[in-house]
């Protein structure tokens, strides 16, 4: 102690960036667990998890986006992993079918997480960057060995295509067809596969038909 001031010590600096690590940890473990019981997310549920105060939680992050951002990171395949099971084939419509499914069930699984950061980022439109958006890296992959094959004039084609799909393959319309249609989850699936492999078809038709 020098003219009466304590001097902070590295040892303490150390402990209190340790505890700050902890912390951070604990809450982002926690968000990862109710995640995956497909509950609702909430500040207030994830901070009771990891036992500190719901302010203590506003204070590592600014918002439930943030802190779903960093809990959903890892946790999602890659969208080669995920149509692994398409891997060799090269129909765009087969491939796309099966992005759109794998990418529903995700939804459905994690569906309190994915609610709750449509919310948020709706009613913030700054924060959209939080979404993950995984349904443009399974897009973008579904359709790589279309892509292949086009020639220039075809990217507009391509490109409108990507963007309806974009609209079609997406939680909000599961959303709509099991909240507002009261479709079972089962069918609201089928019926977004059916629309996004027509979609996909007819795209196909049209480039292969000018190409004729």
């Amino acid at each position: 102690m020098q003219n009466g001031e304590a001097t902070t010590t590295p040892q303490r600096t150390t402990g209190r960036a340790n505890q700050k690590l902890r912390t951070h940890t604990a809450i982002v473990q926690a968000a990862v667990e109710l995640m995956r019981t497909g509950r609702e997310v909430t500040m207030l549920e994830v901070a009771k998890a990891a036992l500190v105060s719901e302010a203590t939680a506003y204070r590592y992050f600014p918002d439930l986006a943030s802190l779903l951002q960093e809990a959903m990171a890892g946790q999602m395949p890659t969208p080669e992993e995920a149509l692994k099971p398409v891997a060799d084939s090269r129909d765009p419509v087969e491939r796309v079918a099966a992005a759109t499914e794998h990418l529903l069930r995700l939804v459905l699984t994690y569906q309190g997480a994915t609610r709750a950061m449509i919310a948020a980022t709706i009613t913030r439109p700054a924060t959209a960057g939080a979404r993950p958006g995984m349904r443009f890296g399974l897009i973008d992959h579904a359709l790589a060995p279309l892509a292949d094959t086009l020639g220039t004039d075809d990217r507009a084609a391509l490109a409108q295509l990507k963007n309806d799909l974009a609209v079609v393959v997406s939680a909000e319309a599961l959303f709509s067809l099991t909240d507002l249609c009261r479709l079972d989850p089962e069918d609201a699936i089928a019926s977004v596969v059916r629309t996004a492999t027509t979609l996909t078809r007819a795209a196909v038709e049209a480039t292969a038909a000018e190409a004729g």
